[in-house]
């Protein structure tokens, strides 16, 4: 699944913010079935990624987790890094051998707060990312509880 314009971090920030934030990237990897992180656990990083895809979990008692979204290039991999109490919404897993660019929350959000102008950069963009996941899953929840799907006409 490619990112639509507005959440791919190439596009979503402006060229001087995006430098900043390659600035503080390292390049990272990870073998297929690596779990970068778990529901519930302390956010402190982030990714973008450059080649390959993860899937967000969910959680399901007595049941493996379901996935909820397949990411791929470009696509940023975490967002609760930004928000208290900085704590995973959900789980990641590299579905493929997968690439990525790695950045410190705690380095990213003070770059925020040293410049109000970057910081206003990334909140939209991760907001976009948000947005944009909030409504792909409300599709889904249609697609799989209405009694005529998403409303797309067959």
């Amino acid at each position: 699944m490619n990112a639509p314009a507005t959440t791919s971090m190439p596009r979503a920030l402006p060229a001087e913010h995006r430098q900043q934030l390659m600035r503080i990237a390292r390049e990272v990897s990870f073998p297929q079935s690596t779990r970068l992180f778990e529901e519930g656990g302390h956010a402190d990083r982030f990714w973008i990624i450059r080649t390959g895809t993860v899937d967000l979990d969910m959680r399901v008692p007595g049941r493996r987790a379901a996935v909820i979204e397949s990411l791929g290039h470009n696509e940023l991999i975490g967002w609760s890094w930004l928000f208290t109490p900085h704590t995973w919404h959900l789980g990641a897993e590299a579905a493929t051998p997968l690439r990525t660019y790695e950045f410190d929350a705690t380095a990213v959000r003070d770059l925020c707060r040293e410049d109000p102008e970057f910081g206003r950069s990334v909140a939209r963009w991760v907001g976009e990312v948000v947005a944009h996941r909030l409504q792909a899953a409300r599709i889904r929840l249609l697609d799989l509880y209405a009694p005529y799907g998403s409303g797309s006409l067959q």
